[in-house]
């Protein structure tokens, strides 16, 4: 399910600004639809690669929730 919503991954910053040293740091993962959004605080700092991780987290969440779809639910004009 992962490789078939590869190329619909889109990542996006929904933060105030570019900075991720800002007091308002929001990452959203979205398949079409269905997306998450990470908040992170500013005050605690963050490890190189974890906003990456936890994109790929939630990319893998989203497929798994795919899965458990029913069959007339449709997604980007598809059944799934």
């Amino acid at each position: 399910m992962q490789k078939k919503f590869a190329g619909a991954l889109h990542v996006i910053n929904r933060s105030d600004s570019e900075d991720l040293k800002d007091s308002n740091i929001g990452i959203e993962t979205r398949v079409h639809e269905l997306y998450v959004v990470n908040n992170y605080i500013s005050n605690i700092q963050q490890l190189p690669g974890v906003i990456e991780l936890d994109v790929i987290d939630s990319f893998k969440m989203i497929c798994r929730k795919v899965e458990r779809l029913d069959q007339d639910v449709q997604i980007d004009g598809k059944k799934h």
